[in-house]
């Protein structure tokens, strides 16, 4: 597990333009008091962002899952066991229609506040 949070760091540094962006509207709990955690190990895997309480994951998808479709799916259903809801987002969207996105993102976590 220890393996995992250090390449969780790792890919924090590295991260993609779209991931850069979206984080600066999600931290510091700007969307509606929830806290994401970026690059966050969960089931084996790390995801792109997580709102634990929430039990949301968010993903962001370049070009290069085009290829890995089957990959995504098996993934998101190991995550989506544990009782997660995994939403994908494509980088494109989340650096041009981010409003769009938020508010779809706003939309999985509203009726889940307690």
């Amino acid at each position: 597990m220890q393996r995992k949070w250090m390449l969780a760091r790792q890919l924090r540094h590295a991260a993609t333009d779209a991931e850069r962006h979206l984080w600066q509207r999600l931290r510091h709990e700007q969307l509606g008091c929830f806290k994401f955690r970026r690059q966050y190990p969960l089931a084996g895997y790390i995801v792109d962002f997580a709102c634990v309480p929430a039990r949301l994951v968010l993903e962001l998808d370049g070009g290069q899952h085009l290829e890995a479709a089957r990959y995504d799916m098996e993934r998101t259903q190991v995550i989506e066991a544990l009782g997660y809801r995994v939403l994908r987002f494509w980088n494109d969207d989340v650096l041009l229609r981010t409003e769009a996105v938020l508010e779809e993102v706003w939309r999985h976590l509203e009726p889940r506040k307690d």
